[in-house]
């Protein structure tokens, strides 16, 4: 009998200059057959692909579908770096971090290779649905606010979004500056201002959520996207969960968002 199996992806990567991994999660029904939905999932700027393993997103995924609450899917995660997942220097290089010596800033050309290289080889690689319909993506902290801003940003690209404790910044802190020139390029990626200043598709399913004792405060955010996205007529799901900002926060959350992907009538 098959059984589920997380690949290892290496590629280089031409925009960026470099190696690149991900990590693919195939379910068991896999086969060359029937293309299946994917859903891109995003780590937090301290993560890596890894994330498929830290949040046991596999087992976790393979006991859902065997329970039947949710459909098969494959589950893409991406090294996106510290980076935002925004195009912020056409070189590709890194610096320190003005607040936190420990933590590397990746800047480079991060939005063109994740539409541009890492979606295009899932597709190619594995018999995925390509098209909006079965093209999902979601995110933890950084990684949810990279989600947001590249679903808003190229909406024909997925149908599904998730920001799971997005860092939603009201403001341009200080130790983001180094990856935006100016305040346009914050505005560029900020889903906030996207949301309020551009049109958003009808029929995009978005879910937030945000701890309630959230270090950042990235409820407040959600709740401010919540009411620009509701007011254009779309109708997200935003949700305060106990819990701070952190992996528990997460894994004690992950079934909740794999049902929003993946769930409905099987």
């Amino acid at each position: 009998m098959n059984k589920s199996k997380v690949e290892k992806v290496e590629s280089y990567s031409d925009i960026l200059g470099k190696e690149m991994t991900m990590l693919v999660y195939l379910p068991e029904c896999y086969n060359s057959l029937t293309p299946l939905p994917v859903l891109y999932f995003l780590h937090g700027r301290s993560g890596s692909e890894n994330i498929m393993f830290e949040m046991d997103i596999n087992t976790k995924v393979d006991e859902m579908i065997n329970k039947r609450e949710i459909a098969p899917m494959i589950i893409a995660c991406p090294r996106i770096e510290n980076s935002r997942g925004l195009n912020s220097s056409l070189i590709c290089k890194q610096m320190p971090n003005p607040k936190d010596n420990n933590r590397i800033i990746n800047l480079g050309m991060y939005e063109d290779y994740f539409i541009k290289e890492i979606v295009p080889l899932t597709d190619k690689t594995f018999n995925t649905i390509k098209d909006r319909k079965g093209r999902y993506i979601g995110g933890i902290s950084a990684g949810g606010y990279v989600a947001l801003h590249n679903t808003f940003r190229h909406q024909q690209m997925f149908s599904k979004v998730g920001g799971h404790m997005p860092a939603l910044e009201l403001e341009l802190e200080e130790e983001d500056k180094p990856y935006f020139k100016n305040m346009a390029v914050w505005e560029k990626y900020d889903p906030i201002f996207i949301a309020r200043n551009h049109n958003i598709s009808s029929d995009l399913d978005v879910y937030l959520d945000a701890g309630d004792k959230d270090e950042g405060k990235f409820y407040e955010g959600c709740s401010i996207l919540h009411q620009i996205l509701k007011e254009k007529g779309i109708n997200p799901q935003n949700n305060v969960f106990p819990g701070n900002h952190s992996a528990e926060y997460i894994q004690s959350n992950i079934e909740k968002y794999l049902k929003f992907y993946a769930g409905g009538s099987l």
